[in-house]
C-alpha cells in the first residue's frame, strides 16, 4: 500500500520525516541495509528521482550512509539517532502544545488534560 503523503508539503521532505520515523522507532536498525531507491520509492509510490532527493537529505544529515559496495545502511551512531528521535519527538509536542493553544487552553490546563486522559 502507497504511503499517505501531503499535497501541501514537499513529497521529499515527508519522505525524510518517514524514514527518520522507521529508523528512531526501531523498524530500521543500526547498521541495518536500507531497501534500494527504486525498491522503496515502489513502497512510497514515488518518482524514483524524489526518493533519491530524500535518500541524500538523510545522508547528509547523517542518519544514512553510502557504502559503494553493499548500498545505503543506517548509522551505527545510536547516539545521532536517539538526538534524532528527540527532535522529532520535541517538534511533535510543540505541535500539540500550539494546537491546543489554538482552542484556548493554557500551558497548565493542557498539563492537567493530559494527567486526565493518561488515567
Amino acid at each position: 500500500m502507497a504511503w499517505e503523503l501531503d499535497a501541501d508539503r514537499p513529497i521529499y521532505a515527508q519522505l525524510v520525516e518517514r524514514i527518520q520515523k522507521e529508523i528512531v522507532s526501531g523498524k530500521y536498525q543500526p547498521g541495518e541495509k536500507l531497501p534500494s531507491v527504486r525498491d522503496l520509492a515502489a513502497v512510497a509510490a514515488v518518482n524514483p528521482n524524489t526518493m533519491q532527493k530524500a535518500f541524500a537529505e538523510l545522508e547528509r544529515s547523517g542518519l544514512i550512509v553510502t557504502q559503494r559496495t553493499s548500498g545505503r545502511t543506517v548509522t551505527e551512531d545510536t547516539e545521532l539517532i536517539g538526538n534524532t528521535r528527540e527532535q522529532l519527538a520535541a517538534g511533535h509536542i510543540r505541535n500539540f502544545i500550539n494546537n491546543m493553544q489554538e482552542l484556548g487552553y493554557q500551558r497548565e490546563e493542557i498539563r492537567n488534560l493530559f494527567d486526565k486522559v493518561q488515567a
